[in-house]
């Protein structure tokens, strides 16, 4: 294991979060806290309570997930893009660096990034509403595993995208709906019983539903099938990165 090149790759990932820490940490910041101030006033003054939580509280979870998938994956998108934009990509791939290594740097940093801007919004939302934490290992578990995987997940849009509106095309488009409607300011036991099993076919309700379990101890899913359906999609996209790096797909032409 070459750990000099992955150290080169991270630090260099690393380092462009500090040079944008306007955009990387303060925007996701400002942007919690309007939702809070907003649903909180708006919808909280209505729905007092969902489960027995309060549901300023209740929403929370679902705020940490949508800013650390758009983290993810926007970070893990461009630190792989913008070398295939600018040419420095066959410079890695020519380097004596198995695939492992690389993916190592840029999905570790892109995670990193993820987690910190996680964990901050986590600490903002504690200033808003009384959070407890039920179990800090699962909660821990779930927050790794989630930025792992869809940092690998933009890594592989990054590899994909032709161009920026392309790069941006699916965490503008596709992502926040996804989050919106995989109940994260809403349980989905209050949905028409059409609506809810339209709801399991989204893979986000499980992530928001088995990271809100960690903290109140109330899912709309089974916790034990959320970690599944997280663990499943990471191999997944471990499996497709594999053969885009074995293939040379967008990566040799």
């Amino acid at each position: 294991m070459n750990f000099e090149a992955i150290k080169a790759i991270y630090k260099f990932e690393m380092a462009r979060t500090r040079r944008t820490l306007l955009q990387s940490v303060v925007s996701p910041v400002v942007s919690t806290s309007l939702y809070f101030i907003v649903f909180g006033a708006a919808i909280g003054s209505r729905v007092q309570e969902v489960g027995g939580v309060p549901y300023g509280a209740f929403i929370a979870p679902g705020l940490i997930m949508l800013t650390l998938l758009n983290q993810c994956i926007g970070n893990g998108s461009f630190g792989i893009y913008f070398p295939k934009f600018t040419g420095t990509i066959y410079e890695i791939l020519s380097a004596p660096i198995s695939t492992v290594e690389i993916l190592i740097g840029y999905v570790g940093a892109a995670a990193t990034k993820g987690l910190i801007v996680g964990t901050i919004i986590l600490a903002t939302a504690s200033l808003f509403v009384d959070i407890s934490i039920a179990h800090p290992l699962m909660m821990v578990l779930f927050f790794v595993l989630t930025a792992v995987s869809f940092s690998l997940f933009g890594f592989m849009i990054g590899i994909w995208a032709k161009d920026f509106e392309q790069l941006n095309l699916i965490p503008m488009l596709v992502i926040p709906p996804l989050v919106f409607l995989g109940g994260s300011f809403y349980s989905i036991d209050m949905l028409p019983p059409f609506w809810q099993t339209v709801s399991h076919f989204n893979p986000v309700l499980y992530l928001v539903s088995g990271f809100r379990w960690s903290f109140f101890e109330i899912a709309d899913v089974n916790p034990i099938l959320s970690l599944a359906i997280v663990a499943g999609f990471l191999a997944a996209c471990l499996s497709i990165t594999a053969w885009i790096f074995r293939t040379g797909y967008k990566l040799k032409n």
